[in-house]
Parts: C-alpha cells; sequence; structure tokens
C-alpha cells in the first residue's frame, strides 16, 4: 500500500496553521455525522494570517506551475449538494512556479477581511469560510488541502426593542391575552411575559411556550422551508380561571440558537418564532405564533 499510495498519492503534505492558534477561542461545530470538531473562531474585519507549510515526501520532488492560498466564504444548498457559491473570495500568490525539493514555509496574511455573514450549518444550507492551498501542476492533478475556520459577528443593543401584545380568542369560548416585555432578544437573554385569561368557556388542559426555528432556502417555488421546535416550557398545567394572570420566565441559554438571518446573499434565512399552544381536554391545540427577532451580543 505505502508504495501505490507514493505512486499515485500526492508527492507531499500541506499543511495550513494560524499564527495565533494557541491563544485564539475555538468554536464547537457538529459535523454531519454527529461528531462535535473544535475549529478556530474569527470575528468579522478580523486579519487572517499565519504559514503554510510542504514537505516533499522522501526521494519526491514536487514541480510545480504556481501555489497559492484563497479565501473562501461559500455557501452550500443541500438540495444542489456539491455546488458552492462563493460571496468572498481572496487570494494570495505563494510561490512561483519552480519545484519543491525540501520542506518550504509561506507566511501569508489576508487583512481586516469583511466576512458580514456568520458561519452556519443548517438543516438544509450550510455557510462556511475555509483556508485552500493549491499548488497548480500541468501533467498531474492539482494538490489541495482545506483548513476550515468559524466566523460570528457581534451586533449593538437595539436602540428600539418594543413589547409584544396579543390575542387569541375564540368566539364566545375563549380570550387570553398575552404580553413579552421585548421583541428583540440576544441569544443569553430571558424571555419574560405575562398571560391573561380573560375568558375561559373550553377546559383547558394545559398550556406551553415553544421556540420554532424555521430555516428558508432557495427562492420562489423552489423555496424549501424547515421548521424545528428547539425548546418546550410548559406554563401552565390544569384549568385556569377567568382573571387569571400566569407569568412567563423563559431563559434562552441553555438552547442552541443563532441570531436572526435575514436573506443572505438571496440564498436562505432564518427566522425564530415564539408559539404559544394550549391544549384542551379533548386534546384540541389552539396556537398564536409571533415572531422575534434574535441576535448575538458581546
Amino acid at each position: 500500500m505505502n508504495y501505490l499510495y507514493g505512486a499515485f498519492g500526492p508527492p507531499c503534505s500541506i499543511s495550513i496553521d494560524f499564527a495565533d492558534a494557541e491563544t485564539r477561542k475555538q468554536a464547537s461545530v457538529k459535523k454531519e455525522n454527529g461528531q462535535t470538531i473544535m475549529v478556530p473562531l474569527f470575528l468579522g474585519q478580523e486579519s487572517v494570517f499565519g504559514e503554510v507549510r510542504i514537505d516533499p515526501l522522501p526521494g519526491k520532488k514536487v514541480e510545480h506551475t504556481g501555489v497559492k492560498i484563497e479565501l473562501l466564504g461559500q455557501i452550500e444548498l443541500y438540495f444542489d449538494r456539491g455546488s458552492f457559491y462563493d460571496f468572498t473570495s481572496l487570494v494570495r500568490e505563494l510561490d512561483v512556479p519552480g519545484e519543491i525539493l525540501e520542506r518550504k514555509t509561506y507566511p501569508f496574511e489576508f487583512s481586516t477581511v469583511e466576512m458580514q455573514y456568520e458561519s452556519y450549518n443548517g438543516v438544509n444550507v450550510r455557510l462556511r469560510y475555509i483556508l485552500k492551498v493549491t499548488i497548480s501542476r500541468s501533467y498531474a492533478t492539482n494538490i489541495v488541502e482545506y483548513k476550515d475556520f468559524w466566523v460570528r459577528n457581534y451586533s449593538p443593543q437595539p436602540e428600539i426593542n418594543n413589547s409584544i401584545k396579543m390575542e387569541v380568542g375564540i368566539e364566545d369560548c375563549l380570550h387570553i391575552e398575552f404580553e413579552y416585555s421585548k421583541s428583540k432578544y440576544h441569544l443569553k437573554d430571558v424571555i419574560v411575559g405575562k398571560i391573561y385569561f380573560l375568558l375561559v368557556r373550553i377546559k383547558i388542559k394545559h398550556m406551553e411556550l415553544e421556540i420554532r426555528r424555521r430555516e428558508s432556502t432557495g427562492s420562489g417555488p423552489n423555496t424549501y422551508n424547515e421548521s424545528e421546535t428547539l425548546a418546550k416550557y410548559e406554563i401552565m398545567d390544569g384549568a385556569p380561571v377567568r382573571g387569571e394572570s400566569i407569568p412567563i420566565r423563559l431563559f434562552l441559554s441553555p438552547y442552541d440558537l443563532t441570531p436572526t438571518y435575514r436573506n443572505i446573499n438571496n440564498k436562505f434565512s432564518v427566522k425564530y418564532y415564539l408559539n404559544l399552544v394550549l391544549v384542551d381536554e379533548e386534546d384540541r391545540r389552539y396556537f398564536k405564533q409571533q415572531e422575534i427577532t434574535m441576535y448575538r451580543a458581546e
């Protein structure tokens, strides 16, 4: 096997290292197979720098027509798997055509890169940032190596953050008002609210508050919507009476939330909703849904 690898495999190994790898924060990222890996974490507008190391295998030389490194921001839609849409593409040439006979190291730097979108692994879409090193060759397959990194962006606290007031009603049977203290929440926030029972003529068995995420990909007739319930919080177990009010206090920090993403590069959106669910004694469900905005605070 070693002979075959030497004969048909690449004649060298490539490693990509960030200059501040030992001190840089890491992000925990779940892969498609369910495994969790740690990758370097960057913020938008940061500089990305480090070095590329090329090590020829013993007795091998690498003839090439140039070496380059690219910083790419890509979106992959799973119904169009394998097709990547580049929204960021920067290139640095590392070497002119020639031969590599022994280990060679190339420093690289991408200064204050505008990485306006956050990294995201969703149900039907993935947004990723990678470094890609390519050794171009005339008479053989190019040698390519990738290095993933993760991007997050912080948002300032919104200047306007109105409360939410809504009603749920079934004529002559049920009239409920609910109120949330605000409509925009950071990822570690607490949802605080209150529910008022103004008219109750059906027998409510229990009530719960759900946090739902809706991921939309594509556009027009090719739009795919995927909804998932991230949290269920039981507000009440038993029958309420007219005039009763019930407080709501739901902590967001235990849940795997992202900011709200609106029409990212015309490819996808991610929105969040509070869904109030009532279940009566005959297991009929009544619900009222309200969109909320999520943002990442420093």
